[in-house]
């Protein structure tokens, strides 16, 4: 049972992530109003654990589910607790443990469905991830470059 509920958990993940990079850009307010749903992935990621352990299959489970657990404590954290825009600031300290968290819990959806479940799956679920990082990428506002006044290096600004 805990393959097919992984599985369905990490569609789940997917969906909602490139519906929230699609939607951020244009539709900001209304993210700020409904991305906590996405948080309540945390009751099923919490029920699978459970399920790894009666099942008694790969302690890998427990690991990658915990990291999907961490990286939603980290969103709620600074999205919905401290409210901080790490992501427009661009500042590394907070930054580099939220992607760090982002990455390893898009891979554990991957690998762990492609290697214990189908390759089928596996493929699906690479396949939604590349579509999740597209969205991301597009939904990110670009810097601006700086100019420089006329007569002026960018250098002495």
């Amino acid at each position: 049972m805990l393959e097919p509920f992984y599985f369905a958990l990490g569609l789940a993940n997917n969906v909602l992530l490139i519906f929230i990079f699609l939607i951020r850009k244009k539709h900001l307010e209304l993210l700020q109003k409904i991305g906590w749903i996405y948080l309540l992935l945390a009751l099923p990621a919490s029920y699978a654990m459970l399920l790894v352990q009666q099942e008694q299959k790969s302690s890998r489970y427990t690991i990658f589910l915990g990291i999907f657990l961490a990286f939603l404590a980290i969103e709620a954290l600074y999205d919905w607790v401290l409210k901080i825009s790490f992501r427009e600031t661009m500042n590394w300290k907070q930054l580099a443990p939220y992607v760090a968290l982002y990455i390893s819990m898009n891979y554990g959806f991957v690998v762990m469905v492609w290697r214990y479940d189908s390759w089928v799956r596996g493929v699906i679920m690479l396949a939604l991830f590349v579509i999740q990082i597209v969205a991301n990428l597009i939904s990110h506002p670009r810097p601006e470059p700086e100019k420089a006044e006329p007569g002026r290096t960018l250098k002495e600004g």
